[in-house]
């Protein structure tokens, strides 16, 4: 008798774990996908309204669960500030996020791949951080290129970003290394670069002294931002002192490798690149017009 009661506990058991999986499943299909604007209309969007641009990826969202990145710490003060962001309603600013809750035709077979298993595992933690029925743009609009399955539109998609900063004085605040620009076209079109180094670790740590020193600038500047979750926390508090400010993310990288048409993530020279191995081992420039441009150092 005690054997017999045992195994039914224990299927009794195994039935309540089956259960509550396909619970979870099912609440999560039936959960509205969030609104997310596609590339195209995302860039038509900032060119038009001259809009500020928070992005978030995988690193934000790890960030604001407690999660450490490779090259920046969690703690309670950016965790915060993104939570925060990704449900605010400014005027002038929009919030981009990955563009993949309904479907991920446009992603090569690797970023397929990458992203199914990633919303396997955090599809429900991150709907519980949107704002229903906000609309969203897509973060990779500044992932032009090597993602993309489909490269036709590529061209024609760096051309109109360029639009963004042509003839305008722009203000590249940037990871000790980065070095957007250096080496391509990319910026020429700018009516003048000034560029502002700042960690290319652990950025948050220098925040007020960055903040405050832009704030020295006049609004009429562009301010573009590639510092990791630090500057989708920036782009946010600029927009909100009048600036446009934009998260500009891996655009340098994205472009380097379409003018070489590779066709995977490779290392550039004398450009840091923290996401694959071997990107952050780079060894300094000497070149005197990024000298010459750089106006502060905040190391």
């Amino acid at each position: 008798m005690k054997k017999f009661l045992l195994k039914i506990y224990y299927c009794l058991l195994e039935a309540k774990d089956k259960f509550i999986v396909f619970y979870n499943i099912n609440i999560t299909e039936k959960k509205k996908s969030p609104i997310v604007m596609d590339t195209d209309k995302t860039i038509d969007k900032i060119i038009n309204d001259k809009c500020s641009v928070s992005r978030f990826g995988d690193g934000e969202f790890s960030l604001i669960y407690g999660e450490n990145l490779k090259f920046q710490h969690s703690n309670e003060e950016i965790a915060n500030k993104l939570k925060h962001i990704l449900k605010s309603n400014d005027k002038n600013h929009i919030v981009c996020i990955p563009n993949v809750f309904e479907e991920i035709e446009w992603a090569t077979d690797n970023a397929k791949k990458y992203w199914k298993k990633y919303l396997q595992l955090n599809r429900n933690k991150i709907y519980k951080l949107l704002e229903k029925n906000k609309q969203y743009y897509d973060t990779q609009v500044t992932r032009l290129y090597i993602d993309l399955k489909d490269k036709s539109k590529v061209e024609k998609r760096f051309y109109k970003i360029k639009l963004l900063w042509n003839n305008r004085k722009v203000i590249l605040i940037e990871g000790e290394k980065s070095r957007l620009g250096v080496g391509n076209d990319l910026f020429d079109c700018a009516k003048s670069i000034q560029r502002v180094i700042c960690p290319s670790i652990n950025a948050y740590s220098k925040y007020s002294e960055i903040f405050e020193f832009i704030k020295l600038q006049d609004k009429s500047n562009l301010i573009l931002i590639a510092l990791g979750p630090t500057a989708t926390v920036l782009a946010y508090d600029l927009a909100n002192e009048g600036y446009q400010a934009i998260d500009i993310g891996h655009i340098d990288i994205e472009y380097e490798w379409f003018l070489k048409r590779a066709k995977e993530k490779s290392p550039v020279k004398n450009k840091y690149i923290g996401e694959i191995n071997g990107g952050d081992t780079v060894i300094d420039t000497d070149d005197t017009e990024y000298l010459k441009q750089v106006i502060k150092t905040i190391i």
